[in-house]
């Protein structure tokens, strides 16, 4: 396909998007029980659902047929800023998170701990935008996106004019990772147009990111400004500092940023890894890291308790995480024979353990070869097996990825796959495919297995000596 169709197709799909969000939106008086069948029946629900999946649809096209034959950055920046135009003054897009966000702030700005009361015990003035579940539950995000709330709560003071500020914020750390990725992109030997269209055109991007106005904007793009500036000026005290501040906000938004920083530290060291070398350059980005993490939690006034709000994410069961879907598969099979117990502990504490060793083996590989490649790896890891996936958790390892993979393939098709996961107004379609979704996913986890265990076995045997 041409370029400049790709980019006139993917427009035409924002639009189409756009035409969603007005319809069928997450509006603040939304139905908070939706179901598919219930959308399609509402008013203009099969136009709604139509525009969502073909705009969807045409912007994925789009942006996977030019993945690698981008003509230029400037070409890819000026087509994502065209794709981004029409999701930018839309009403919420697949989640009602914003408001979520807006009655944490509230929660902050009146002098309550979110981090040890849900947003009910004020209560938000908005409390009735916010899903049921998450009304009682702490603030699973770090100590300056809480800080960040409670500015935008208390500059406007209400949840509109707060909604505008949040998506200000994602534009921002949107526009950021624009800014560096280009540079990271380069350093690690991967053209920085094909990086900058990887990253910010796919639809993920558009729904989740700004219109969604997810603060995984903003703390992807401090991730990438920090990477970016520890790979452009390793072994030096100064740079490396800032970069490992910048990682620490990262960090400070959301705690899963905290992946990369080990990474970092190794991309920070001039010359062979040594333990000396690791101490003498990546100490200084550890530093810089702890200092911020530290110091915005401080200006809260809150303590560490927002460690606590990361149980959270266990209230959500969806097969679209590998370890719950095994423990669906397992409780379905095990049910015809009169068992009727919980697996899902069992499976999620073995995604948790397996992932703790997948983290130290990309570090340990990546001592001595593209430390920021296995850093998006291990984000990428990250988020296979943690207990709960949500589609704009991708976003993660795909900024990363865009600018250090060769192959771009296999994290491409995870993001086009994930734009399909949420309807307009945020209906979640795993919870109504669980049972053949779950069975899917724990047959895909298999075959990865195994498969990982046959590399693993042809890497150990010798090779046939002639």
């Amino acid at each position: 396909m041409p370029h400049h169709l790709a980019r006139w197709i993917g427009l035409a799909g924002s639009t189409l998007l756009a035409v969603a969000a007005f319809l069928g939106g997450a509006f603040p008086d939304g139905d908070l029980r939706p179901t598919p069948v219930s959308i399609w029946q509402g008013p203009y629900g099969p136009l709604i659902i139509a525009s969502w999946a073909v705009g969807t649809g045409a912007m994925a096209y789009a942006w996977w047929t030019l993945r690698d034959r981008v003509p230029s950055t400037r070409w890819a920046l000026v087509t994502v800023g065209l794709w981004l135009l029409p999701l930018l003054l839309t009403p919420p897009l697949g989640s009602r998170d914003v408001y979520a966000y807006a009655c944490q702030g509230a929660s902050f700005s009146a002098g309550l701990n979110p981090y040890e009361q849900g947003v009910s015990a004020l209560p938000c003035p908005w409390l009735d935008t916010i899903s049921y579940i998450w009304r009682d539950t702490s603030a699973p995000y770090g100590p300056l996106f809480v800080l960040l709330a409670g500015a935008v709560v208390k500059a406007t003071g209400s949840l509109y004019g707060s909604i505008v500020l949040f998506r200000l914020l994602a534009v921002v750390g949107v526009g950021l990772t624009a800014a560096c990725l280009p540079a990271l992109a380069r350093r690690c030997g991967v053209p920085g147009g094909r990086a900058v269209w990887l990253a910010l055109g796919s639809p993920l991007i558009g729904v989740h990111l700004v219109s969604g106005a997810h603060n995984d904007a903003l703390m992807v793009g401090l991730l990438v400004a920090g990477l970016a500036v520890v790979v452009s000026r390793p072994g030096r005290p100064g740079p490396l500092l800032g970069g490992g501040v910048l990682l620490g906000l990262a960090v400070a938004i959301k705690v899963t940023a905290l992946v990369v920083v080990p990474f970092a530290a190794l991309a920070a060291i001039v010359g062979a890894y040594s333990i000396r070398a690791l101490v003498r350059d990546g100490g200084w980005v550890v530093g810089g890291a702890v200092a911020a993490v530290v110091g915005a939690t401080l200006a809260t006034g809150l303590g560490f308790g927002w460690v606590t709000g990361l149980e959270q994410g266990g209230l959500v069961i969806a097969w679209t995480s590998p370890p719950t879907a095994v423990g669906q598969t397992v409780a379905y099979l095990a049910a015809p024979f009169g068992w009727h117990g919980d697996p899902l502990p069992a499976t999620r504490g073995i995604g948790m353990a397996a992932l703790a060793l997948v983290l130290l083996w990309l570090w340990w590989r990546a001592r001595t070869r593209e430390p920021i490649w296995h850093a998006g790896l291990a984000l990428a890891a990250t988020v296979a097996l943690a207990p709960l996936f949500h589609p704009w958790y991708w976003t993660w390892p795909l900024a990363v990825l865009a600018a250090t993979a060769r192959r771009t393939e296999w994290f491409a098709v995870v993001a086009i796959v994930s734009s399909f996961l949420v309807l307009a107004d945020g209906t979640g379609l795993a919870r109504y495919t669980k049972t053949v979704g779950a069975p899917l996913m724990t047959l895909f986890v298999i075959v990865v297995v195994v498969r990982l265990v046959r590399s693993a076995r042809a890497a150990r045997r010798p090779a046939a000596v002639d």
